[in-house]
């Protein structure tokens, strides 16, 4: 299998591009944020590549980084979801926006992906939790998230330890971060999401 090209480019296109390696021309899916930010045709460049078997075809898969990729592989391991719908994830969603909404169950976000409806987008949540949660990967991805969503974050599972559902608890936080942008610690969020669910 190939693990990854080193190579000059000699074709790119909005969701592939031919990598030339010793005067090979592999065809390598991308998705768009990795396309976008390719260098100049005929420029060196260096792609992670997943090779995907079927009785009828090899289709290599590229990416920028080793979360990416990890990611791509972890998502077609799930019933409903094929190597288009994963790149199509992983173009309109960066990396460490997918690890939080799988960590969060936030669903609600995968579903806003087109293609993917809401019993994929909870397979994926349920299916991945998990797996997300023990990945070295996933846990660096989560540290580049703005602080305001780390204290969210925080915010939601003190609610949840208090009792309250997670779905609750995270409406609570986010309309209380709105409302108060003052509360800026996760004492504080907690706090005043606490004052709006006593008003349910």
């Amino acid at each position: 299998m190939i693990s990854h090209l080193c190579g000059n480019l000699a074709r790119i296109e909005a969701d592939y591009a031919v990598v030339d390696v010793g005067g090979v021309g592999y065809k390598v899916n991308l998705p768009l944020s990795v396309s976008a930010r390719l260098p100049k045709l005929g420029e060196k460049t260096r792609l992670l590549v997943t090779t995907v078997v079927r009785e009828d075809s090899i289709t290599l898969y590229g990416f920028s980084d080793e979360a990416q990729q990890s990611i791509f592989e972890l998502l077609i391991g799930i019933s409903g979801v094929g190597p288009k719908l994963a790149l199509n994830i992983l173009s309109i969603m960066p990396v460490e926006e997918i690890v939080h909404a799988i960590s969060t169950d936030g669903f609600h976000e995968l579903s806003r992906v087109p293609g993917v409806g809401t019993k994929t987008a909870q397979r994926i949540v349920i299916e991945l939790k998990e797996k997300i949660a023990a990945s070295v990967w996933a846990q660096e991805a989560r540290k580049t998230l703005p602080p305001e969503q780390r204290v969210i974050d925080d915010a939601v599972e003190g609610l949840v330890a208090l009792g309250y559902g997670r779905a609750d608890a995270r409406s609570a936080a986010e309309k209380a971060q709105r409302q108060a942008p003052d509360a800026r610690d996760t004492a504080s969020l907690i706090t005043a999401a606490l004052k709006l669910l006593s008003k349910r």
